[in-house]
């Protein structure tokens, strides 16, 4: 028997990793069940492979902080005692999301209330809608292309091919703003520096995007579908097959298959 060359080695390692019900390494454990139908579809494709994706989501972060020199510090990410306060991949857990923090860590107040406070060790409250992103390992720099072209073509214009032929399939419907600070002096009180009604007015634009993200999936799906995965089936010799499933119906099965697989972890849980 043949030996597998390295790539058909590494896909098949990562779709059983795919579908496996044990959580994965990203911060929600599972792949959310928007990616799979495009993710089912690209992984159908014998020289292709994806690695790594989100949906889209809100994310409300509290920034970390470490010291950079005796009388220096900066802030980052989660990696420096950072926190999340919020994270959703549903369009229908984005408005209100603030009323799942306790009343008796928020405070709201003016930009004007905080004086002079604002410096480089101030660790702030970030509000964050992040797009749908798919990283894909392809076989050749000639697949790589190809799903590339098709992704800049659907106004995929943060795409990029890496490194060992794989594309970063990114747009730019995204939305980072500060909306508070973390006051460290009185028991890491969460400080809203904007009103009720302008987190209000950024959840409802959070939920626009991720309509119009929803949009651009499904383009780019039915395009990958039509200009690379159901090329081969215009040949003469195909033409007889039998077709098994339709795109709609692939992609709602991939969605309760999505749907049943976060169920069985969460009962794990």
């Amino acid at each position: 028997m043949s030996k597998q060359n390295p790539f058909d080695q590494k896909k098949n390692a990562i779709l059983e990793g795919i579908n496996s019900l044990e959580p994965d390494l990203s911060p929600k454990g599972s792949i959310d069940h928007l990616c799979l139908p495009i993710m089912d579809l690209i992984n159908s494709h014998k020289d292709m492979v994806t690695t790594s994706s989100c949906s889209g989501r809100i994310s409300v972060f509290v920034e970390g902080t470490k010291s950079v020199s005796d009388d220096e510090t900066k802030t980052g990410g989660k990696g420096l005692g950072g926190r999340w306060l919020y994270v959703s991949h549903e369009q229908d857990k984005v408005l209100n999301w603030i009323d799942t923090l306790r009343e008796d860590e928020i405070e709201f107040e003016s930009v004007e209330d905080t004086g002079d406070e604002f410096d480089n060790s101030i660790r702030y409250i970030l509000y964050k809608y992040e797009p749908f992103i798919l990283h894909v390992k392809c076989r050749d720099i000639k697949s790589a292309s190809k799903l590339f072209n098709v992704a800049m073509s659907c106004g995929f214009r943060e795409s990029g091919i890496g490194s060992n032929n794989t594309v970063a399939i990114r747009i730019n419907i995204k939305l980072d703003v500060p909306v508070g600070l973390l006051d460290e002096k009185n028991k890491d009180r969460l400080i809203f520096f904007v009103s009720k009604r302008y987190i209000s007015i950024l959840d409802k634009l959070t939920v626009s995007k991720f309509i119009e993200n929803k949009k651009k999936m499904d383009e780019l799906y039915n395009k990958i579908d039509k200009e690379i995965i159901s090329v081969p089936l215009e040949d003469e010799s195909t033409k007889n097959q039998e077709v098994k499933e339709t795109k709609e119906e692939r992609r709602e099965r991939k969605r309760k298959e999505g749907l049943e697989r976060q169920r069985k972890l969460q009962s794990q849980e």
